[in-house]
């Protein structure tokens, strides 16, 4: 009798380590250095701990040869605008001037790569230039807090938080500043854990992990140096009301005061009227407006809550010793100087 033939052995394939996981850091140009080296270096430490390559990552921009960043720093770049890896991730590092920078081969090739499936993510304003190429409709996402107004106004499909940084899918986007720090320990700690996350907290003496719940801004009593809860209450009110601003009668009433005692209240820790501080914050919205997006003045006045033109342009000279006009010829190119 025959004996059954022998099921071949299967072949033994090497194993390999497992890919790092690629960052490419897209660099526009005048863009923050502190950003940027917040999340890449979180990145180094997390292999220098651990003693694994987990991470690695390359420089790219629109020239492929070397970006300038505000404070003028230069650094070389690995790579242009080529097709990149599926599982990389693109972080797109904004600064100043991100409308100017943001030129149309680079929102291409943002899109480009988004059809692929890379994961994509902006750094300070750098957000602005992610939205620009359609990739946050839908989606919620944040950006430094001195841009917020504009970019509401120039993206209105995005659902932008005043958080740190946010995740959603595969989109990310930071404030910028160290904000990139809690981003990057959220990517590790989803990656590899919460304990290495720790570490490479501890190596970088950051003892304050935020997560996407934190605001970026400090509380209105430390931003302001007073901790009353009323007053806290009646400008955090203020500042929720800009577009239709709220009468200090009404303001009075909502905390349970009278309108003499919230004067008092002002002027005691403010050394002004509410109506004065109202205008001041409103006045500062319409100069972020002005200086960051292409609204004519006249929106920009009714987004500020003013009904009427020529009165914008009163306070407004009143407050900056120019007119709106010439604010908007001084700015240059509508663009986006915020940001840190």
């Amino acid at each position: 009798m025959r004996s059954p033939t022998p099921a071949p052995t299967p072949r033994k394939t090497p194993t390999t380590p497992e890919r790092p996981r690629r960052f490419v850091f897209l660099l526009l140009d005048r863009f923050t250095l502190i950003a940027f080296a917040s999340a890449i270096e979180p990145l180094r430490l997390a292999n220098q701990v651990s003693g694994k390559p987990l991470y690695a990552w390359v420089l790219a921009g629109e020239n492929g040869r070397e970006a300038t960043c505000s404070n003028g720093a230069t650094l070389r770049l690995d790579i242009g605008l080529t097709e990149i890896l599926r599982d990389d991730t693109v972080i797109v590092c904004g600064g100043l001037d991100v409308a100017e920078a943001t030129s149309k081969p680079i929102l291409n090739w943002l899109r480009r790569e988004a059809r692929r499936g890379v994961a994509i993510g902006g750094l300070c304003t750098g957000a602005w230039a992610v939205a620009k190429a359609g990739l946050l409709e839908g989606r919620r996402a944040t950006i430094h807090w001195e841009n917020q107004d504009s970019f509401s106004e120039d993206f209105e499909a995005v659902r932008l938080l005043k958080s740190v940084f946010v995740i959603d899918g595969n989109r990310m986007t930071s404030a910028g500043g160290t904000a990139s720090i809690d981003l990057m320990l959220k990517v590790i700690a989803q990656d590899h854990g919460e304990e290495l996350a720790n570490t490479v907290a501890d190596q970088l003496i950051y003892n304050s992990i935020r997560t996407d719940q934190d605001s970026q801004r400090m509380s209105v009593p430390t931003r302001i140096g007073v901790r009353h809860p009323k007053l806290a209450q009646v400008i955090a009110r203020m500042e929720a009301n800009l577009e239709d601003p709220v009468s200090p009668a009404q303001l009075a009433e909502d905390v349970g005061m009278s309108t003499r005692q919230l004067e008092r209240l002002f002027r005691r820790y403010l050394n002004r009227s509410p109506k004065r501080y109202n205008m001041e914050i409103r006045l500062q919205k319409a100069r972020n407006l002005l200086m960051q997006t292409e609204m004519s003045v006249i929106n920009v006045a009714l987004a500020c809550g003013f009904s009427s033109p020529s009165h914008f342009s009163k306070c407004y000279r009143s407050q900056y010793a120019t007119t709106p006009y010439r604010e908007r010829g001084t700015s240059g190119a509508p663009s986006e100087t915020g940001g840190i």
